[in-house]
């Protein structure tokens, strides 16, 4: 054994891991250049390896699970590319008008065809709410609903929705509440699909290809799902400002987010090379100091495990639509999205991540209705 496999795999006993061990969650190595390499780059070393298949897990979920228990994660962490990444993001802007747009075409833009084959029909890429139920396409109707209903959106209101993907919560609130809704979206892809569904449903909902940072008109609520995960931490007052010149007094805002437990800037280097360029996860301390003096936060409510159940059902569902894909992605695309889904459903579980949804109002509007289950 050497030198470098010894310090691993003690770091994994800690996490009850064990190296070529009998258990789901132990791994299996297949080349030893593994632990130097995860030495050198931690985390981004260990994801890059399972995408090149020098290391497999059974159940990959509760690896990530016990080592973000272990805070291992911590550890990984402490990578000079990260640190670097860090000051970088603390000195620069990364997430501009232009930069912004990255995410869009390396992620979203994979192609409608690519999501929609594993996504529920109501094309919904964010957590789901599996209350009373284990159904995605159900708990993902029922997001939707909770949603309408914390809002308590009314026949004729305008309703803003930042972020909108594929529209299809746009397309929800205009139909089950006679609402208009403008969703606004920087991913051309999402833009295109989203005009189509609208149009062909013959709802009261426009598709924008905007910046939030470029909004006009005004609306009685606003909503944004999914997407302040992209807005980084030098813009989060900017958003909140955009937000609230675009809602009307008396208005109510919905921010539905993944957010860290502690406050820092950036995300795992693993997550932001090939999954979210730019991506950086928010804490509830960083988003309240954004909204502080714009906004009174009116309700709070965390959909953490939700989140674990909603990756787990995708994975199967993308799992299944592999075989339809495979001729236009390689077997690393694969690999990389199983890594994705399930380390992500792994530090949920592990409570290391949050999905918070935040109620607002502007500072002296009456208390809305929003405290639902």
């Amino acid at each position: 054994m050497s030198r470098a496999e010894r310090i691993v795999a003690t770091l994994l006993a800690h996490a009850g891991i064990a190296i070529n061990g009998p258990e789901p969650w132990d791994i299996r190595v297949h080349d030893p250049g593994l632990f130097p390499r995860v030495l050198r780059d931690k985390s981004l070393g260990l994801g890059e390896a399972y995408m090149e298949k020098w290391w497999d897990c059974d159940c990959l979920d509760e690896f990530f699970r016990r080592v973000c228990v272990a805070e291992l994660d911590a550890w990984a962490r402490k990578s000079l590319p990260l640190v670097l990444d860090t000051f970088l993001e603390r000195l620069l802007n990364r997430q501009t008008r232009r930069k912004s747009k990255t995410v869009a075409k390396r992620h979203y833009d994979l192609g409608n065809e690519m999501f929609l084959s594993w996504l529920d029909p109501h094309n919904q890429y964010s957590c789901a709410y599996f209350a009373g139920t284990d159904d995605l396409e159900t708990a993902q109707r029922q997001k939707l609903d909770l949603i309408r209903r914390k809002l308590d959106v009314r026949p004729g209101q305008a309703v803003l929705d930042i972020g909108c993907g594929w529209g299809g919560l746009s397309r929800y609130l205009a139909e089950h509440c006679g609402c208009t809704v403008t969703g606004v979206n920087i991913s051309h892809e999402q833009v295109a699909y989203a005009k189509k569904c609208a149009a062909a449903r013959g709802l009261s909902v426009e598709i924008v290809e905007r910046d939030y940072r470029d909004l006009d008109g005004r609306f009685d609520k606003v909503v944004s799902v999914g997407m302040f995960e992209h807005v980084g931490q030098k813009n989060h007052r900017d958003f909140m400002r955009a937000v609230s010149r675009a809602m009307r007094d008396g208005g109510t805002f919905l921010l539905h987010t993944i957010a860290a437990n502690v406050s820092s800037t950036g995300c795992d280097p693993w997550i932001r090379k090939y999954i979210f360029p730019g991506g950086s996860l928010p804490s509830l301390a960083q988003i309240s100091r954004a909204a502080e003096g714009l906004f009174v936060i009116e309700d709070a409510h965390n959909l953490g495990p939700h989140y674990d159940k909603t990756l787990m059902a995708w994975r199967e569902r993308f799992k299944a639509a592999w075989p339809g894909m495979r001729d236009r992605f390689p077997e690393s695309f694969r690999r990389m999205w199983e890594y994705y889904l399930l380390s992500c459903a792994g530090a949920f579980r592990a409570r290391a991540v949050q999905l918070w949804q935040l109620v607002m109002t502007k500072p002296g509007t009456p208390q809305p209705p929003c405290r639902v289950e």
